[in-house]
C-alpha cells in the first residue's frame, strides 16, 4: 500500500504517516489533520483492493474530508469500483467514475477532466471511516484518488436541538468541548448539564407564609428534591391551601411517575399529587409538617405554590370576678392568648395566700386556662400607727379598710388636730399633709417663720415661736474664781434635752474632757426674755452625757445630752422638737444641700464663749432671737476651713451654714441651740 503526503508541510505529514498503523486492509489515523490518496496515485491503482482508513480524532472534534482528485471506473450503482465513506453506522456518501450521473455520485460538484474540486463531508462526531474497493478488471487506466482530513472543533452550544437541551441554563463552547453553567441560586447537577436548586432543610417557623415550588410560575428545575419543613410551636395546627394554579408533570397511565408532591404529617403521608389539578385545602392536625417534592430530568411545568396558616386550640371566656378588671376583652381566646387580672381601686388580688398586684393566665395547647381567675379583696390598712403623746379618733365606725379615716389630737393640745389619715389604694394610711409618714406631736409651732424669704441678720422671736428652745444656765463652781455662761438646747421629750458637748465641758489646762458636775446646771423652759427666766419652768439636771468621741481642740463630735430630774410639763410654749428621720448609708446626708434652717438664741453681744475663753459674766440678748441660714454644700464647707487653718478640718459629723459675704451668723450664747428646719410636708421641725 502506498501513501502519498503533500510536501507542505512536512511536518505535519510526517505526524501523519508516524500515527498510521496498517492491521491487515485496515489503516488507522489517530492526527488532527492528515491525508490520503489510493495506492499508487497518481498512477492508475491496483485491482481486487478492500481497504479501509479508520480516522479517530479527539472527542469534542469532528472530521472535515475534502477530496482533491477522485478518477474512479464509472459503473451503474457503483457495483466495480468505489470510495464509501461512512461515520457512526451512517452513510455519508457512495463515489465513483468522475461526473455525477443518475446512477453515479462523485464527492463534490461535476467538474471536467478527472479532476474535481469538491464540497467537504463533514462527520458528526469524532470517528470516520474510508472504503475504497476495486474490482478484477481494469481496462481503462483510472488514476484514483486523493482526499484531506482535518479535525474541526464542533460548537455543541450553537448545534443543539430545542427538544433536548444541551444545558439547562448556559452553555459555553471551547475548542474540544463546552461546559454548563446556571443561573445564580442554581446549581449544576453531576450530570454537569442539569441545573438544580437547593432546596433541602428549609425551615418554616412563623405561624403563616407561602411555599412554592422554585420559581413558580416559572418552570421548576429538572432533577431536584426538595424538602420544606414547616415547625411552628407546639399546641398548634398547621392548615395548608394549594392554590389554583397547580402543574406538576404526570402520566395518564402511572400515578405520578415522574415528578410530584407529598405531604408528611404526624405519622401520615398525602400524596403523591401530580398533573393539573391542585390538592386544595389539608388540615394537618399537627404542628410539623414536612412538604416534599421531586422532579425528574425532563419537562417544562410550571409548578404548583401553597399557604399555611396555623390556629390553635381554643379556651373558653373566662369570668369576671368582683371587682376585677379583665384585659384584653376578646370574643375568642386561643392558644398562647393570656389574660391579665387587675382590681378596682381599694382592693387587691389575692391568689394562694398572696396579694398581688396583677396575675396573668395563659391559655394552654389542650383548650384549658393556666390557672382560675383570682380574687379581688378590699384593702385593709390595719391599725393606723400610733404617735407619741398623740390620740387617734377613728372617724368611720372603727373601719380600717380603704377609705376609711381616722384623726390624730395631741394630747398636750386637745383642740389641736394634727392631720386626717385615710387607708389609700396601696394599703398604707396617708394624708395630704405628711404622705405616709405618721404626724406627730414634736416640732409644733403656733407662729412659724416663713422659710420662703430670706432675711438679713437676726430678727426678734415671738413668743412661743420656738417652744422646744432651752436656755441653760451653767455655773463652774469647781474653779476658783467660779465661771458662768450660758448655752441653748433644744427639747427632745419629757425629759431629755439635746445641746453642744463644748457647753457641759468643764475647761481643763490639760485638756481632758470632763463634763460639767449636774447640780451646776440650771434649765429654763418656754423662756422669751432671759430677764425673766426665773418666771418660767425650771429644772434640775440628773445627768449629763458627753458623745464619747468629743474631741474640744477640733469640736469633732461636738453632742450631748441632759437627763432632767423631773419631766417637764408641756405647753403652748413648751413642746419637743422632733429628730430627723433615721437614714441608711446611702442616704444622701441631711440636711441636703442648701437648705434653709433656723438658728435661734440669746446669744452675747460683747465677750466671747466663756467655755472657750474664761472671763466675766457676759451680757446677753434680753429676748430670743433667730436668723435662716442656709446648708452650704460640704465640699465648699471643706475647702472653706481648710484654707483658712490647717489645724482645724471638717469632719463627717459636721456641716456649715452661712453666706459667704457673712452679716448672720449665730453668736456666743447660741452654742448647743442646733440648726432647725422644717422636714417633708406640714409644719414638723427638726434639730
Amino acid at each position: 500500500v502506498l501513501l502519498h503526503c503533500s510536501v507542505v508541510p512536512r511536518l505535519p505529514v510526517l505526524l501523519a504517516l508516524l500515527s498510521l498503523a496498517v492491521e491487515g486492509h485496515v489503516i488507522t489515523l489517530s492526527s488532527m489533520y492528515g491525508s490520503l490518496e489510493s495506492p499508487n496515485f497518481p498512477e492508475p491503482y491496483p485491482r481486487d483492493l478492500d481497504l479501509v482508513w479508520d480516522i479517530r480524532v479527539q472527542a469534542g472534534f469532528r472530521i472535515r474530508l475534502d477530496f482533491s482528485h477522485f478518477h474512479l471506473e464509472p459503473s451503474y450503482l457503483c457495483e466495480y469500483d468505489y470510495v464509501k465513506v461512512e461515520a457512526d453506522g451512517e452513510l455519508l456518501g457512495l463515489f465513483c467514475g468522475s461526473e455525477p450521473t443518475d446512477t453515479e455520485a462523485v464527492p463534490g460538484s461535476t467538474s471536467s477532466s478527472t479532476s474535481s474540486s469538491s464540497s467537504p463531508l463533514l462527520s458528526p462526531s469524532s470517528s470516520l471511516s474510508i472504503t475504497f474497493r476495486t474490482d478484477y478488471s481494469d481496462e481503462d487506466r483510472y488514476t484514483g484518488f486523493r482526499a484531506h482530513y482535518t479535525a474541526q472543533d464542533v460548537d455543541e452550544c450553537l448545534e443543539r436541538s430545542d427538544e433536548e437541551l444541551l444545558c439547562d441554563h448556559f452553555c459555553h463552547n471551547f475548542i474540544g468541548g463546552f461546559y454548563c453553567s446556571c443561573r445564580h441560586g442554581y446549581k449544576l447537577h453531576p450530570d454537569n448539564r442539569t441545573c438544580t436548586v437547593h432546596c433541602k432543610d428549609v425551615v418554616f417557623r412563623e405561624s403563616s407564609g407561602i411555599i412554592s415550588s422554585p420559581e413558580f410560575p416559572g418552570s421548576y428545575p429538572k432533577s431536584s428534591d426538595c424538602q420544606y419543613q414547616i415547625q411552628v410551636q407546639t399546641g398548634f395546627r398547621v392548615r395548608l391551601e394549594f392554590d389554583a394554579v397547580f402543574d406538576v408533570e404526570d402520566h395518564p397511565e402511572a400515578t405520578c411517575p415522574y415528578d410530584y408532591v407529598k405531604v408528611v404529617s404526624g405519622g401520615r403521608e398525602l400524596g403523591p399529587f401530580c398533573g393539573s389539578v391542585a390538592p386544595g385545602s389539608i388540615e394537618t392536625e399537627s404542628s410539623s409538617v414536612m412538604i416534599l417534592f421531586h422532579s425528574d430530568n425532563s419537562g417544562e411545568n410550571q409548578g404548583w405554590s401553597l399557604n399555611y396558616t396555623t390556629t390553635g386550640s381554643v379556651c373558653p371566656a373566662p369570668e369576671t370576678p368582683p371587682h376585677a378588671v379583665l384585659s384584653p376583652v376578646q370574643s375568642e381566646y386561643s392558644f398562647t392568648d393570656h389574660v391579665l387580672f387587675t382590681c378596682q381601686s381599694g382592693h387587691r388580688i389575692l391568689k394562694d395566700g398572696h396579694f398581688l398586684e396583677h396575675f396573668q393566665i395563659d391559655c394552654l395547647a389542650n383548650g384549658t386556662w393556666s390557672s382560675s381567675a383570682p380574687l379581688c379583696q378590699e384593702v385593709d390598712c390595719g391599725n393606723p400607727p400610733p404617735v407619741t403623746r398623740a390620740q387617734i379618733l377613728f372617724l368611720d365606725q372603727n373601719r380600717t379598710t380603704f377609705g376609711s379615716k381616722v384623726r390624730y389630737q395631741c394630747e398636750t393640745e386637745p383642740g389641736l388636730n394634727l392631720s386626717t389619715s385615710q387607708c389609700a389604694a396601696n394599703g398604707k394610711w396617708t394624708s395630704p399633709e405628711t404622705g405616709t409618714r405618721p404626724p406627730s406631736c414634736c416640732g409644733l409651732s403656733r407662729s412659724l417663720p416663713s422659710l420662703v424669704k430670706r432675711i438679713v441678720g437676726g430678727r426678734t422671736a415671738d413668743s412661743g415661736m420656738f417652744p422646744w428652745q432651752v436656755l441653760l444656765q451653767v455655773q463652774d463652781r469647781t474653779r476658783i474664781p467660779e465661771q458662768n455662761w450660758f448655752g441653748s438646747g433644744s427639747l427632745l421629750s419629757e425629759t431629755w434635752v439635746l445641746t453642744a458637748a463644748h457647753v457641759l465641758r468643764s475647761p481643763r489646762r490639760d485638756g481632758s474632757v470632763v463634763p460639767i458636775d449636774p447640780q451646776h446646771i440650771q434649765v429654763f423652759l418656754g423662756v422669751h426674755s432671759s430677764s425673766l427666766k426665773h418666771q418660767a419652768q425650771q429644772r434640775i439636771v440628773g445627768a449629763v452625757v458627753l458623745h464619747p468621741d468629743f474631741q474640744p481642740q477640733n469640736y469633732n463630735h461636738d453632742i450631748a445630752l441632759l437627763r432632767l430630774s423631773s419631766a417637764a410639763q408641756l405647753s403652748d410654749v413648751i413642746r419637743p422638737v422632733c429628730l430627723p428621720p433615721i437614714r441608711s448609708q446611702t442616704d444622701p446626708p441631711l440636711p441636703e444641700p442648701h437648705t434653709l434652717g433656723v438658728v435661734a438664741g440669746w446669744g452675747l453681744s460683747v465677750t466671747p464663749d466663756p467655755a472657750l475663753s474664761p472671763g466675766p459674766a457676759p451680757l446677753t440678748s434680753d429676748l430670743l432671737q433667730f436668723v435662716k441660714l442656709p446648708v452650704v454644700p460640704q465640699e465648699e464647707c471643706v475647702a472653706s476651713y481648710a484654707s483658712r487653718s490647717a489645724d482645724y478640718n471638717i469632719s463627717l459629723s459636721m456641716f456649715c451654714a452661712g453666706y459667704s459675704e457673712g452679716g448672720r451668723d449665730t453668736c456666743p450664747g447660741d452654742s448647743g441651740g442646733g440648726l432647725r428646719a422644717v422636714a417633708g410636708v406640714g409644719s414638723c421641725w427638726f434639730c
